[in-house]
């Protein structure tokens, strides 16, 4: 449990600081450390308030609010997605977070989220990898190579041990960029021209596409037999990156149902059609990957428990690395019941 503070000051989590904390654990570590809470979240899912996230569409993107709370302490995110952003030089995903002490109602952090939500987007994939893709994976296509791709690159080298990622974007400068970055992290990379050769001899295959709209970024015949698809872009109602062919062909994880079959690739689909919720899978009370030949799809969509694992992860970090900021945002009268005598008191 987390105890409030007894001050006006609530502890706040700058960018800046953000950027000095993964520097001063390390990226990749960060990775282990998140896809560790996330795992640890999800075995404890059924104590877990849930609810899809409260989202306002409109024809350009989508501003969301992701809520829950495990009894003690409550979080909530409020995100953006705004895939035409980078056209203005801007960000398609921007986000904060905060939590608090539900016995008190008082806020414990805010956050900046930005930084912190493509961190736990990576590090979630490949804690879900772990527990689906076929043993001994060490190759990795990662078609889309935006904002998020270097993050699902490491996050997989950190937890899942792969070696080599093959890039491909309809952008070759994304590519470019991707690769770049991805330079000296004791990657192989190999740019590809086509998604196809991206795919081709890949354990893992990572789908993170920005575009809103219903996309065939994998069709059927590109997907064989024995690999694992992380399919992350799909994540709001209109927007796919897979055929729905390979959705039948495989076996399907989501992590909120109700959410997953509005947002994910399984909106294509019946509202009956099966799927197995991944927090089953590490409790051990269903099946993951069964079969060498199997295709597993953790069709990803994001849920408000790992919001709440990344925010209290980076909370138990701020005191021994002295990177929060105190935000004089808690009303603190003398007398509790005399807020308006506090108030003229200013004067």
């Amino acid at each position: 449990m987390i105890a409030p503070s007894k001050q006006a000051f609530v502890p706040f989590l700058s960018v800046a600081n953000m950027m000095r904390l993964v520097h001063a654990i390390g990226v990749e570590q960060v990775m282990i450390d998140l896809a560790a809470e996330i795992e640890a979240d999800f075995r404890r899912w059924p104590l877990f308030d849930k609810t899809p996230r409260v989202a306002s569409h409109s024809d350009v993107g989508v501003i969301e609010l992701m809520p829950t709370s495990d009894g003690e302490t409550y979080g909530f995110k409020y995100v953006n997605g705004h895939p035409s952003n980078t056209k203005r030089g801007l960000q398609t995903v921007t986000a904060f977070g905060l939590l608090a002490d539900v016995a008190t109602g008082y806020p414990l952090l805010l956050s900046e989220m930005t930084i912190l939500t493509a961190l736990r987007t990576a590090a979630t994939s490949a804690m879900a990898a772990k527990w689906l893709a076929p043993k001994g994976a060490t190759t990795m296509a990662l078609i889309g190579n935006g904002a998020q791709a270097e993050f699902q690159a490491l996050a997989f080298k950190a937890v899942c041990g792969i070696t080599e990622v093959r890039l491909y974007d309809i952008d070759p400068a994304a590519t470019t960029k991707c690769a770049t970055n991805l330079a000296g992290r004791w990657l192989q990379v190999v740019r590809c021209d086509t998604a196809e050769k991206a795919i081709l001899g890949a354990d893992i295959i990572t789908t993170v596409t920005a575009d809103k709209q219903y996309a065939t970024i994998l069709t059927d015949n590109m997907v064989g037999a024995g690999v694992h698809i992380n399919a992350v872009g799909g994540d709001c109602p209109g927007k796919t990156e897979l055929h729905k062919d390979i959705l039948t062909r495989s076996a399907v994880f989501v992590e909120y149902p109700p959410q997953t079959r509005i947002e994910g690739e399984i909106q294509q689909m019946d509202p009956n059609f099966p799927v197995t919720e991944l927090w089953q899978v590490i409790a051990g009370t269903a099946a993951g990957r069964t079969d060498a030949r199997d295709i597993t799809l953790f069709d990803s969509v994001g849920f408000a428990i790992e919001d709440f694992s990344a925010l209290r992860y980076v909370h138990g970090k701020l005191a021994a690395l002295g990177l929060a900021e105190q935000l004089d945002m808690i009303a603190d009268p003398d007398d509790p019941r005399d807020l308006f005598g506090m108030l003229m008191r200013a004067a």
